[in-house]
């Protein structure tokens, strides 16, 4: 609240101490009847005046102080002294950076999107004179020229600029807010978007768009990609052509890169075969693997000589059984 009891700063604890110092002493002249009533009255009203008369700003306060009504300065901060009853404290100034979230609830873009926007200014009271003297609650005009800005400005721009140029539309709505508050003794500093919520549908709808478009991207470099390799491979036609050596060793190694796989079937067209003269190629590889494999097969039946038994123990020779 702007006209709270703390606000003001009716009570601070000089005026309090004050205030008791001085009830005290007419409390302990008056009861064991140095002075009669009235006096004692006297010093308590003396009391309560002064106690009103020293006031305490804080740091980063100034004291807007009116006399009979009109502007007579600022106070502050620290302790200051006004005249009770001719002077009053009208309102302390707070000079520090205040923070104001506002938003714009199903705001229309330019083409008609509506769309929730939440933001936050960050602004300071530079001119407590003209804070206090030209608009009477401030904090609230921040708030509400914060909307009605955001609202104008959500309705000059499409949504895809609201959702690409965030920083951009930051800086216009300060400096439109800027352009306002200034004359109030108001800067706004920084005005930044939190967050812009769309529809659902729109949402989705705006998936389904992107994703189709990466789709196309992604066609569009495959369909690229073949377009290079059918040049490599017209160039590679064409020096193939003049040189029919090269074409033939090329058609040897694609056989032997195929071969090279255990268990692998390569199935070679009859054309290419006789041109590239392969067949004798393939039937070499093959013979060369038969023997292998045949070479293979004969170490295995081959049998094996008799492991000739243990010696016995005792020194006694076992005689192996022969033909004498």
């Amino acid at each position: 609240m702007i006209f709270s009891l703390e606000d003001r700063h009716y009570f601070n604890p000089v005026s309090v101490a004050l205030f008791l110092i001085l009830t005290a002493l007419a409390a302990s002249l008056y009861l064991p009847g140095i002075i009669d009533p009235i006096p004692a009255g006297l010093i308590v009203l003396l009391a309560l005046s002064i106690s009103q008369s020293v006031r305490m700003a804080r740091q980063w306060e100034k004291a807007v102080v009116l006399r009979m009504g009109k502007f007579r300065g600022l106070r502050g901060p620290g302790l200051f002294l006004i005249i009770p009853v001719i002077d009053w404290v009208y309102r302390y100034i707070d000079h520090r950076i205040r923070v104001t979230d506002f938003k714009a609830e199903q705001a229309l873009t330019k083409d008609t999107v509506p769309v929730n926007v939440d933001a936050v200014v960050y602004w300071m009271v530079w001119d407590a004179e003209k804070a206090a003297l030209e608009v009477q609650h401030y904090q609230r005009a921040v708030s509400y020229i914060s909307q009605t800005s955001l609202r104008d400005i959500i309705g000059k721009h499409r949504l895809s600029d609201l959702l690409q140029n965030r920083r951009k539309i930051s800086q216009d709505l300060q400096q439109i807010l800027d352009d306002f508050t200034n004359p109030w003794g108001i800067t706004c500093q920084s005005v930044g978007i939190k967050d812009i919520i769309i529809p659902i549908g729109l949402s989705n709808a705006m998936s389904k768009q992107a994703q189709a478009e990466r789709e196309r991207l992604a066609r569009i470099i495959l369909g690229t990609a073949e377009t290079e390799i059918a040049e490599k491979f017209s160039r590679a036609s064409k020096e193939y052509q003049d040189n029919p050596v090269a074409l033939q060793l090329r058609g040897m190694n694609m056989l032997f890169e195929g071969l090279k796989e255990k268990g692998s079937l390569v199935i070679v067209p009859s054309a290419a075969l006789e041109s590239m003269n392969l067949g004798a190629v393939g039937g070499l590889t093959a013979l060369t693997r038969t023997e292998a494999t045949a070479g293979r097969g004969k170490e295995k039946d081959k049998p094996s000589s008799p492991t000739p038994p243990p010696p016995q123990k005792g020194g006694k020779k076992t005689a192996t059984p022969s033909g004498k």
